[in-house]
């Protein structure tokens, strides 16, 4: 059960690499958090994280789980339910995908939105299930602002996160009364901690898989699509709308403690987007986004 702060006691993650999931783990257990499960594909990245965060005095354990294998999801997360009630849960795997190569290869970009839609769907259902069932939690999942509105330079990542989020809103409908709480979380461009304070990457990890919060464009841009090019090769850190995975999970934190049902990070992008939404098509396509 969470305490008198609203810290959970439990933790189950889903995507246990994650930068943003492995910064929010560590607040929590600075919160009295105990239990951690890391749930992902096995891997020396997994294992390290695991390592770290087990060495702040929580209980971890890893646990096997594949985004894309949406038949396993009931049993594996059933499983994980079953050995006690988990006070949160995190959804925080996706991929950020290569938009020039899956504009070009159908079936890469099916795997961004299996990934990054189907298996959010198939695992956020099981987990909410499980979490009304004992009648308390929450369910916390990363989307992000590619999703608000999408863009040209990455309309396959971000339609898969158009559609998580959408599919996040209805399930906190769905679920409200019910005692769980349903969290969607929006990050901006993410930054990458420094080197030293991040867990190394997994060799089978796809490069791009960060979360939910990757704006960042794709390596393999063609020159017809430069105008994109140029803003995602554009210095992002004097940028007022990046983040960093320490800020995401201070922010969820926040976000828990005051059971809010939507958090961009940072703040200032909500008026952003609320701004960019209503920017005609033609004129859309022009901006230097």
């Amino acid at each position: 059960m969470k305490d008198a702060f609203g810290a959970p006691q439990s933790l189950l993650v889903l995507g246990g690499t994650s930068e943003i999931a492995l910064a929010t783990a560590r607040r929590l257990i600075a919160l009295r958090t105990r239990t951690v499960r890391l749930a992902g594909r096995p891997s020396p990245a997994l294992d390290a994280a695991a390592a770290e965060l087990r060495a702040r005095g929580a209980d971890v354990r890893t646990v096997d789980f594949d985004a894309l294998d949406s038949a396993s999801h009931e049993t594996t997360l059933g499983a994980i339910f079953a050995e006690g009630d988990i006070d949160m849960v995190l959804l925080a795997f996706g991929i950020a995908g290569d938009q020039g190569r899956d504009e070009e290869e159908p079936l890469s970009a099916v795997r961004v939105a299996q990934t990054n839609y189907t298996g959010a769907v198939s695992a956020g259902l099981v987990c909410a299930g499980a979490l009304q069932a004992q009648g308390h939690g929450s369910l916390v999942v990363l989307s992000s602002v590619a999703g608000e509105r999408v863009r040209r330079a990455d309309f396959i990542y971000g339609s898969s996160k158009a559609g998580l989020d959408a599919f996040t809103q209805g399930l906190g409908d769905a679920l409200h009364g019910t005692g769980v709480h349903v969290m969607v979380v929006r990050p901006g461009v993410v930054r990458p901690e420094p080197a030293a304070e991040t867990v190394p990457a997994a060799p089978a990890t796809p490069p791009a898989a960060r979360g939910g919060a990757a704006l960042l464009a794709p390596s393999r841009i063609t020159a017809a699509r430069s105008a994109s090019a140029r803003f995602a090769a554009a210095p992002l850190e004097s940028s007022p709308l990046t983040t960093t995975p320490d800020a995401v999970a201070e922010a969820i934190v926040t976000g828990l403690r005051r059971r809010s049902e939507t958090v961009w990070v940072p703040g200032s992008l909500r008026a952003v987007m609320s701004a960019l939404r209503h920017v005609p098509r033609p004129l859309f396509r022009r901006l230097p986004l």
